[in-house]
């Protein structure tokens, strides 16, 4: 029996040893390769919570925000916010339709506004069902918001505007207080940048701008 020439044999060998390094290569992209859709994506991260509790809704004792059915009209139309009485979504040119509106925007850091506020209230009072008086809380942090709100014992249907849409909406400056006189059709009336000084300055004001008598 003749015997395989050397230079065959360690040609073979070369060849075999090769092949084995090329099976190692391709495990090792397999084993790293990116996976298809086929497999479940990672658990996503819990949503942040606001902060708020139905605790301290009911502590604060806010009316509800009011609703409407009509189609709102005018520069806040489209613009949804929260309603800080109880958490839920307001379309705000639908909720306003059809009855003259006061805008009063403010925060809880602005001293003006606690100083206004309670006008404010004072004059929806007197007003009654002729005009909506609604509070814009125009920083995201609702809690203090609240807090702030009890501790004037203020209660007046408010929303939280935290990226200040409506301010930006009816082009006001980027000062607070500021009230938004609002005709019944929706569109703006006047954009009072001041602090009111009292009830009767609301009053007479509105009445210019607004022909409602309070």
């Amino acid at each position: 029996m003749s015997s395989e020439p050397s230079g065959r044999r360690s040609a073979g060998n070369a060849w075999r040893w090769a092949l084995a390094g090329l099976i190692v290569v391709v495990a090792l992209a397999v084993a790293v390769w990116p996976r298809g859709g086929d497999e479940p994506e990672a658990p996503q991260s819990p949503p942040v919570a606001s902060g708020v509790s139905d605790d301290m809704r009911a502590a604060a004792g806010l009316p509800d925000c009011p609703t409407g059915t009509a189609n709102g009209n005018g520069p806040l139309a489209g613009i949804t916010v929260g309603c800080l009485a109880n958490g839920r979504s307001v379309d705000l040119a639908a909720a306003l339709a059809g009855k003259p509106a006061l805008l009063n925007l403010w925060a809880y850091w602005c001293a003006p506004c606690a100083q206004e506020l309670p006008y404010l209230q004072q004059y929806a009072q007197r007003a009654g069902n002729a005009i909506t008086v609604l509070t814009v809380h125009s920083d995201p942090d609702e809690a203090k918001a609240l807090s702030r709100l009890r501790g004037l014992d203020v209660r007046l249907p408010g929303v939280l505007d935290a990226d200040a849409r409506v301010r930006t909406a009816v082009g006001a400056p980027a000062v607070l207080p500021i009230s938004v006189l609002l005709r019944a059709d929706g569109s703006v009336a006047e954009v009072v940048v001041k602090a009111f000084d009292g009830v009767d300055d609301i009053a007479n004001t509105v009445a210019g701008k607004l022909g409602v008598a309070a």
